[in-house]
């Protein structure tokens, strides 16, 4: 039978502290259970102490998932294992994620350690994990920088005082394939107690090396490897979780271990991430981008068409891709509709169904043939609608070269009609101005991106943008025929979700309105000209 390798997912901790890829509460449980759908085994769900927002989130997703590991990270202080604790307590499986630099130059210049005071520090904190939590996890922060000789004295040290796993991390992701192997070889040979004990690998990808580094640590002797949804995390980010199931699974031959990972859920969960976060996949990233599975050279045609196999080394269906075996159009019914969304992997109640069947038909109206991605940015698009207080009843809008463009705006709240009038310097930004005076509360537009969801003209296009105010950011999506209206519609999400948080009573219809205070107008000047 072959070993396993145990797959520790950090995207909601690691991966959410990359600029961008911020989620709220809500988020991150959703995020959580689909991580918990693919299978794996340990979710990292935040760091406890940085916030009371952080705490709340990790003892969330620990009430939410049922069959995966819920760890919480925390330095080498009490109060923060106190708090890791507290917030992982109520999981099935808790784990404490306890870390140290161990390196000369991390605890010289900031710890301000020597090593022997770095080793009281482990004993004593550890061992007070270990007291709480049955499952500890000890970090070596920089451990490719660390004397070898040392970081086995604090290997051996972790395990005695209650470790579970330890983490050997290329936390700045300096090493190569090489030296991880060599560094956990010596490990392995020179700590006497490391067999009581999973090596896991944290590798960060700043000379691109996380997935190889990660591989090579597996193949000398690592059982736990920590991973992102597409690599996402701090600076260059980390090793993608979805490269490495299917490393495995693919070249099995030489790599003769299994994971928990339903790859069939791969392409899905990349999706979801790239539909919270508002952040685009790579076209060419491996396995989800765009590209993956895409053959446009003639040479490579002609081979796909003798013998897949000739040019592609997995399917697209073992990562969840779908072949299109069911097309859609105006005449489609009901069911044809309800098979297509569960080949796509989503599982809707009935109401839902029929909310994107009706937007469904609407899209029918516009384009002759939908396709599989058209309903996936259906599906994600009206999930913006679940928490709607404004929604768009109707728009006008006035644009050409010569002229400002004009706006007329209709929404609808509570059964009301509400409607105004705005100008800008293209229709977009008219047509935002007039949806701020309606919904009489300012927000600035952080963020605005626009592209084709599938080909040729009529085509839908999708938007996502990210709003603020004073009490935070808020992201949208909206999909339509016409961009000006995606626009409209990616705007109101996030505007929506933007007053859920607010009190009906702080910005009621009566309030004074406010200017816009887009602080990029400039971006909005330059969506327009493009879309002229």
């Amino acid at each position: 039978m072959a070993e396993r390798v145990y797959i520790f997912d950090t995207t909601l901790r690691d991966g959410e502290q990359a600029p961008g890829y911020s989620m709220n509460l809500e988020e991150k449980i959703k995020m959580a259970k689909v991580l918990e759908a693919l299978g794996v085994d340990i979710i990292e769900a935040g760091f406890a102490i940085s916030s009371p927002g952080d705490f709340e989130s990790v003892r969330a997703i620990a009430a939410a998932v049922e069959n995966v590991t819920v760890a919480s990270l925390a330095r080498a202080l009490k109060k923060d294992i106190d708090a890791a604790w507290n917030a992982v307590k109520e999981a099935k499986k808790p784990r404490i994620h306890v870390f140290l630099a161990t390196s000369d130059l991390h605890l010289e210049y900031k710890l301000k350690l020597t090593r022997e005071e770095a080793l009281e520090r482990i004993r004593e904190n550890v061992s007070y994990a270990a007291s709480l939590c049955p499952d500890v996890e000890f970090s070596l922060e920089d451990a490719t920088r660390t004397d070898l000789d040392y970081m086995c004295r604090v290997v051996e040290l972790a395990i005695d005082c209650g470790a579970k796993t330890i983490n050997l991390p290329d936390t700045v992701g300096y090493a190569t394939p090489q030296e991880i192997a060599n560094m956990v070889e010596y490990v392995k040979k020179n700590v006497p107690n490391i067999g009581k004990a999973v090596i896991s690998m944290h590798c960060h990808n700043d000379l691109g090396l996380a997935v190889a580094n990660t591989i090579s640590g597996i193949s000398a002797g690592a059982r736990q490897v920590e991973c992102t949804l597409c690599g996402i995390g701090e600076r260059a980010g980390n090793a993608a979780l979805e490269e490495i199931a299917m490393l495995i699974k693919t070249r099995n031959d030489v790599l003769p271990f299994e994971t928990g990972i339903n790859t069939t859920e791969i392409t899905r969960s990349a999706r979801l991430l790239s539909s919270t976060t508002g952040v685009k996949i790579n076209p060419s990233k491996a396995i989800v981008g765009a590209n993956a599975f895409a053959h446009e050279s003639g040479i490579h045609q002609h081979g796909m068409m003798a013998n897949s196999r000739t040019y592609e080394i997995m399917t697209p269906e073992s990562v969840g891709l779908t072949q299109t075996s069911l097309v859609l159009g105006k005449h489609s019914g009901q069911h044809a509709f309800s098979k297509k969304l569960a080949e796509l992997g989503y599982g809707v109640s009935k109401e839902e169904e029929d909310r994107l069947f009706a937007e469904f038909k609407k899209t029918c109206d516009r384009k002759k043939t939908i396709t599989d991605r058209d309903i996936v940015a259906l599906v994600e698009s009206t999930e913006e609608k679940d928490s709607q207080i404004w929604s768009l009843e109707s728009f006008v809008v006035n644009s050409g070269n010569h002229m400002d463009s004009t706006a007329c705006i209709t929404l609808r709240k509570d059964g009301k009609i509400y409607k105004d009038v705005a100008i800008g310097t293209g229709p977009v930004y008219a047509s935002l101005r007039a949806v701020e005076k309606i919904i009489r509360h300012p927000f600035s537009l952080d963020d605005y991106q626009l592209q084709a969801v599938t080909e040729h003209r009529d085509a839908l296009g999708e938007v996502l943008v990210k709003v603020s105010d004073a009490s935070g950011t808020y992201r949208g999506r909206g999909v339509s025929t016409d961009v000006i209206e995606a626009s409209i519609l990616s705007t109101l999400a996030a505007v929506n979700k933007m007053l859920a948080e607010k009190s009906s009573s702080s910005f009621s219809q009566g309030q004074s309105a406010s200017s816009m205070s887009f602080e990029n107008d400039m971006l909005l000047d330059h969506t327009d000209k493009k879309e002229n």
